[in-house]
């Protein structure tokens, strides 16, 4: 069962609560029965294993292979159109 977090609206005390997803939420403090408001925190995850990150190596039944392989003929992609140069200035100095 989770454990919430809730926090007093008048004298700001804060307490846990392990409630089921069913069960109503708290509403009043058991501290001086002021309104009850439940807190949102940041949840920690780790992830064990493989696969998770971009760097990870795929295992070779799982890599793809790539289109030059399968037969599948590309087009090739068509050049970009070249740059204009820029403006020569030729800076030549006689002395």
């Amino acid at each position: 069962m989770p454990t919430y977090e809730y926090e007093c609206q008048s004298c700001h005390e804060r307490l846990e609560a392990v409630q089921s997803f069913s069960d109503a939420p708290l509403n009043v403090c058991p501290a001086c029965g002021g309104a009850l408001r439940k807190v949102y925190s940041a949840v920690g995850i780790v992830f064990k294993g493989g696969g998770f990150y971009k760097t990870d190596a795929r295992s070779s039944s799982t890599a793809t292979v790539p289109a030059s392989d399968t037969g599948a003929k590309s087009t090739p992609a068509t050049p970009a159109a070249p740059a204009t140069p820029p403006p020569s200035t030729s800076s030549t100095t006689s002395d």
